[in-house]
């Protein structure tokens, strides 16, 4: 069985940046897909960024530029990092990962944008 743990979250001023990790452990063969979303309150539940196996990344328009999405393959961890955090980016952030064909759900972090 896999489990994600995420970290990183946080308060932190306009402006200003944060790397959220998702990091897997159990038994895993290969990475298929990663992505995170994030949810503020009172709101659905949004799609931030992606990345494939292959390594090809998308972004919402919203964080497009400031946000970016990568992968440590050796530490089966996958990371996000924001730049130039709005208070608008204010919301409960999870990662869902793919190995192994299977998904897995990370529990969440929040991250507060406020000064």
């Amino acid at each position: 069985q896999v489990q994600l743990v995420e970290s990183g979250g946080g308060l932190v001023q306009p402006g200003g940046s944060l790397r959220l990790s998702c990091a897997a452990s159990g038994s895993i063969v290969s990475f298929n897909a990663a992505n995170w979303y994030r949810q503020a309150p009172g709101k659905q539940r949004e799609l931030v960024a992606f990345i494939t196996g292959g390594g090809n990344t998308n972004y919402a328009d919203s964080v497009k530029g400031r946000f970016t999405i990568s992968r440590d393959g050796a530490k089966h961890t996958v990371y996000l990092q924001a730049n130039s955090l709005k208070p608008e980016d204010t919301a409960v952030y999870y990662c869902h990962v793919v190995y192994d064909f299977r998904s897995y759900w990370g529990q969440g972090t929040q991250v507060t944008v406020s000064s």
